[in-house]
């Protein structure tokens, strides 16, 4: 029978085997193991994160912000750790990290005690809080784009390890409704989906950097024990060349315009005749960017394409002049109606038979004129010269929703199509198009490439100007100048309803019948396109209207180009015309 001693005994030697082993593995892990023992207890507790780099900014013309990131944070929870919380008592000792509300005790502990912390600062329900932080997982988002001010304030609560604070960006648009859908807007990652924010993304978008250092049992960063680093790299600031002043003006006025002759709608485009840079781009279907809207629809005024109308007659008249079919006093009598090759073309207004030169007929917009004076313009003369001008071509702004227009072959045409060209009908352009092309003729017959971005700036205030492509020469500068010439008779055709005062102005107008709500054409299209100053030309204005009451694009779109004409003579201080001496003679 075994006795109590001898059970003690045994015992004691099993306690010292055990004490020996432990002695054993101590002096093993201190003399042989020790630094591979403290590598993994310093790898468990070192921890990567990410420091998020800054969206660029977009910017007018002048340096007016339209888009910008603002420093934002999103508060993170770990319900796990929440659980595990135990305030620390105020003392002097523990004073610098302890736990109270107003000077007292939180009386509870885990969850609801983090909760009675948190929430006055995020403006949140206590008792909600508090049940969102019980759960069993390790990450939960508790609030998003929390401003600086709040994020030092929850430092404060000295919660590390159960409350952290993510750094993210929140996109502003200080101008919300001004050029909203051209601004466009980005998606939750900051990713731009639509507009100058999708087009120009790539310089946008910075480079994240990161931090790598040691957390203590609360999660809290340990002082000095970061061992790897790489700053954020921020995204370029973007300015565009539209000037917000002019682009608010010119909305303003499209607006005004739409209201006074009940449209359906209207758009606008400025442009620099030397540069091909567009100072306003605008409709009236504002939308704020940033926005559900924004992001889902490209501006009208890039997407709507139309028929130009008789604005097309000065594309007509360039190509016969540079192909020296035509001359601008070559003399003819006009009838009102016209049949030819089995077709019937009118002009708008019944008239006797006139006595008009090639530069009457653009003055008064006749379609029997063009017809009659392009027996010697070859079909393929027609389609090179539209093509040449731009029409059916893109941009090159890289817009979302663009359309190109559209203008078929000169094979594809039937024997109305072959003559409605002449006049701007048989094809579809968009108001950015046609500016160009009566910009071309503005600038002494050389096209330029349209531009939108003005410089890209980095982050080391290093500027690059935007590289524009080269300007290619579409007709003489004589024949430039003698279409000039015919346009400025236009516009003092219109002087009593579009007349800006002191300076002389260049002008063409169109009216085209559009498919309506049915598909029939039921609809009308009212432009003008105008150059001001026409003696020393510095801007394009192209004006549109759907259905206005009114008709006529110089009786409606009309008015509204010498609204923002005489805008841009002003804001620009542009000197006034000298008297115009040199009109060609519009009759015979």
């Amino acid at each position: 029978m075994v006795t109590f001693a001898q059970r003690s005994t045994v015992i004691a030697v099993i306690l010292s085997l055990v004490a020996v082993v432990a002695l054993g593995k101590l002096a093993w892990i201190q003399l042989f193991d020790g630094s591979s023992t403290a590598e993994a207890a310093t790898k468990s507790r070192t921890v990567p994160r990410t420091l998020r780099a800054q969206r660029g900014r977009i910017l007018d013309a002048n340096g007016m912000v339209l888009a910008q990131s603002l420093e934002r944070y999103t508060i993170v929870g770990s319900p796990k750790a929440a659980g595990d919380f135990v305030p620390v008592a105020c003392t002097q000792q523990t004073k610098r990290y302890c736990h109270e509300i107003n000077g007292k005790p939180l009386g509870v502990s885990g969850p609801a005690a983090v909760a009675r912390l948190l929430a006055p600062e995020l403006g949140l329900n206590a008792m909600e809080l508090g049940a969102q932080l019980s759960g069993k997982g390790s990450y939960v988002i508790i609030k998003k784009d929390v401003t600086p001010q709040v994020k030092r304030s929850i430092d404060k609560l000295n919660l590390a390890g159960v409350i952290s604070a993510e750094l993210s960006n929140q996109r502003s648009y200080p101008h919300g409704d001004l050029m909203g859908s051209l601004i466009g807007g980005v998606d939750a990652t900051g990713k731009g989906v639509a507009g100058i924010e999708y087009m120009e993304n790539g310089l946008l978008t910075g480079k994240d950097g990161y931090e790598i250092y040691q957390q203590g049992g609360q999660g809290q960063q340990i002082p000095g024990t970061e061992t790897q680093s790489k700053q954020p790299v921020n995204g370029k600031d973007v300015r565009l060349t539209i000037d917000g002043d002019v682009q608010w003006y010119v909305q303003k006025a499209l607006a005004d315009g739409k209201a006074t002759y009940q449209a359906g709608w209207a758009m606008a485009v400025v442009q620099d005749c030397a540069t091909g840079q567009i100072i306003a781009l605008a409709d009236t279907e504002n939308r704020s960017a940033g926005s559900v809207e924004a992001k889902m629809n490209p501006p009208l005024v890039v997407t709507q394409t139309f028929e130009p109308g008789s604005i097309g007659k000065t594309i007509t008249l360039s190509g016969m002049l540079q192909e020296n079919v035509r001359h601008m006093t070559d003399q003819f009598t006009v009838p009102d109606h016209l049949k030819f090759d089995g077709q019937e073309y009118r002009d708008a207004n019944n008239h006797k038979p006139e006595r008009w030169t090639m530069a009457g007929i653009l003055q008064n917009s006749s379609n029997v004129g063009m017809v009659m004076a392009s027996d010697k313009y070859t079909d393929q003369m027609r389609y090179d010269y539209l093509t040449k001008f731009g029409i059916g071509q893109p941009s090159g702004l890289g817009l979302q929703g663009e359309s190109r227009g559209l203008l078929t072959s000169p094979q594809a045409w039937d024997r109305r199509t072959r003559n409605t060209v002449l006049f701007g009908q048989g094809y579809a352009t968009n108001a950015i198009q046609l500016t160009n092309a009566i910009s071309t003729i503005a600038n002494k017959g050389v096209r330029n490439s349209q531009s939108l971005i003005k410089t890209v700036t980095d982050v080391d205030g290093k500027t690059n100007q935007e590289t524009a492509k080269q300007p290619v020469r579409v007709i003489d500068e004589q024949v430039a100048g003698q279409v000039m010439n015919g346009m400025e008779s236009v516009a003092e055709k219109f002087k009593n309803v579009a007349s800006v005062d002191g300076y002389r102005v260049a002008s063409k107008t169109g009216t085209a019948e559009v498919p309506g709500k049915n598909g029939g054409l039921t609809s009308i299209v009212s432009d003008w396109s105008g150059i001001i100053p026409a003696d020393n030309p510095r801007f394009v204005v192209t004006v549109v209207m759907k259905d206005p009451q009114g008709t006529f694009g110089g009786l409606t779109a009309g008015p509204v180009f010498a609204q923002i004409g005489e805008f841009l003579m002003q804001k620009y201080e542009v000197p006034p015309s000298s008297p115009r001496t040199d009109a060609i003679p519009v009759e015979w």
